[in-house]
């Protein structure tokens, strides 16, 4: 069963998943995330979640003082109110005990309670309702401008001196486009936070655009590359 047969509405997911704060590491709907599991935390997390429903919420800590904690078990960094939701589509552990998933995004929520829990890892309410067209696939494409992502993309190359397989963009749907560039885009984690929240996918793209120019037009050479 696909994401889309299995996520229908938001009633379908659990209103109780485990958050992973990570600076920088941003999910949007049908994108792929790669993850590194180490931390025993986080190790219990991965477990936990593949006994249940295997949702995660991927969050952002909020400012630089809660990203230069994250790292910290004993602390509870600020988070920012929205994050995504995302299912463990792709599972490795490794001989020294790590984790290697894949998280496929789903739906936005916002926060709205982190009950104290007996887990290691950070529990949250969330509510997806201001986000239930997320999981119609493709929605809003249609009202982005292709042709001005597609070039401001090449010139991001072209700046990095960086190639594409520009064959597989083109068969590439206009939302995984936007989407997938800005999930590898190395913007700040308050820009990628701008990028998640955006109302729709036309103003996501815009957002791409616009941060994308005001690195190529800043002083000093090009901006850096894609992570």
């Amino acid at each position: 069963m696909g994401l889309v047969d299995r996520y229908r509405t938001v009633a379908d997911l659990d209103a109780r998943i485990p958050i992973f704060p990570l600076g920088g590491a941003l999910l949007l709907p049908r994108g792929q995330l790669p993850l590194n599991i180490f931390e025993p935390r986080y190790l219990a997390m991965v477990d936990h979640a593949l006994a249940g429903s295997r949702i995660v919420g991927m969050v952002q800590p909020d400012g630089e003082e809660a990203l230069a904690l994250q790292d910290d078990p004993s602390a509870k960094p600020d988070v920012y109110a929205v994050g995504c939701a995302g299912r463990i589509t792709a599972y490795v552990e490794t001989p020294d005990n790590r984790r290697q998933i894949t998280l496929t995004g789903i739906c936005r929520f916002a926060i709205a309670a982190e009950p104290s829990c007996d887990w290691p890892f950070r529990m949250a309410e969330v509510d997806y309702s201001r986000f239930a067209g997320d999981l119609k696939p493709g929605a809003g494409q249609e009202a982005v401008d292709r042709e001005r992502v597609l070039a401001i993309f090449r010139s991001y190359l072209d700046a990095n001196g960086l190639k594409a397989d520009w064959s597989e963009i083109e068969r590439t749907t206009t939302e995984s486009l936007v989407n997938t560039l800005c999930m590898i885009s190395p913007y700040a984690p308050s820009e990628k936070q701008a990028l998640l929240e955006a109302e729709d996918l036309k103003t996501r793209a815009e957002i791409l655009v616009t941060l994308t120019e005001m690195a190529l037009a800043g002083g000093g050479g090009s901006p850096p590359p894609l992570q």
